[in-house]
C-alpha cells in the first residue's frame, strides 16, 4: 500500500526477484512512478478498505507492506491485513518512533523511518564504531561494533561473552562475516559486533577494550 518513492521502489525490487506484486494507492497519478514494464496490478483506492484489499488479492498474499505517507493509514492497513486476512508477513512504515514502539508491542513489525534515517546519518557523520549499526524501533536494543583489546586475541568467544555478559552477533574477519561458535578464537584484525541493550554498550565496550587481570 502506497505508490510513493518507497512503495514503487519496493514493488520493482520484489518483481525483479520473481514475486507477483499488487500496489494500492488512492491517487491514480501515483502509478506513474512505476516503470512501463511493471507487470503487477495497480489498484486505486484506500489501502485499508477490505474491498480494495480483496481486489488487490490480499486473500492469497504472502506478505503486505504499508508504506503510504500516513502513520494512521499504515497501521490500520497493517492490522487489517494481519488480523482480518491473516497475511503471514506484515510490516508498516511509521514516521513517529513513539508510535512504532507501541505497535511493536502489539505484534506489528514497523520501520520507524525518522529514527532509522537519523541513525544512518549519524553513522556517516560520526567516527566509525561510535554509533550503533542498527537499533530496534524502541531504540533500546542495538547492534554495535566494539573495539577489542589485543589482550583478548587467541581467547575463545565464549570467554569474552561471559566476561562482558553479552553476545557477539558476528565477526568481520578479513572482509568476510562469520557467526562465531563458542570455541571460535578472536584474532588480530577481527571487527566484532555485539547485540545488546543500548544502556549496556559502554560497559561492554569497556570489557572488550581492556581485559582485566591480564598480564599481556
Amino acid at each position: 500500500m502506497g505508490c510513493g518513492r518507497v512503495g514503487s521502489t519496493l514493488a520493482h525490487i520484489l518483481e525483479d526477484r520473481g514475486n507477483s506484486v499488487a500496489i494500492i494507492d488512492r491517487d491514480p497519478e501515483a502509478f506513474r512512478r512505476l516503470r512501463p514494464a511493471f507487470k503487477g496490478d495497480r489498484v486505486t483506492g484506500i489501502g485499508f478498505d477490505r474491498d480494495v484489499l480483496t481486489q488487490a488479492g490480499i486473500e492469497r498474499a504472502d506478505a503486505f507492506a504499508a508504506v503510504s505517507s500516513g502513520d494512521n493509514s499504515n497501521i490500520i492497513a497493517a492490522r487489517v491485513a494481519s488480523e482480518t486476512f491473516r497475511v503471514p508477513r506484515v510490516a508498516a512504515r511509521i514516521y513517529d518512533p513513539r508510535r512504532a514502539e507501541v505497535y511493536e508491542r502489539l505484534g506489528i513489525p514497523t520501520v520507524a523511518t525518522v529514527r532509522w534515517t537519523a541513525d544512518q546519518m549519524l553513522r556517516k557523520l560520526l567516527p566509525e564504531g561510535s554509533e550503533p549499526i542498527w537499533r530496534d524501533s524502541t531504540g533500546k536494543v542495538v547492534l554495535a561494533q566494539v573495539q577489542v583489546s589485543p589482550n583478548w586475541f587467541g581467547e575463545p568467544v565464549k570467554a569474552v561473552e561471559e566476561a562482558a555478559d553479552t553476545r557477539i552477533a558476528f565477526i568481520d574477519r578479513l572482509g568476510e562475516p562469520i557467526v562465531p561458535a563458542p570455541a571460535t578464537a578472536l584474532q588480530q584484525g577481527d571487527v566484532v559486533h555485539v547485540i545488546a541493550m543500548e544502556s549496556d554498550i559502554d560497559r561492554i565496550a569497556a570489557v572488550f577494550g581492556a581485559r582485566e587481570g591480564s598480564g599481556r
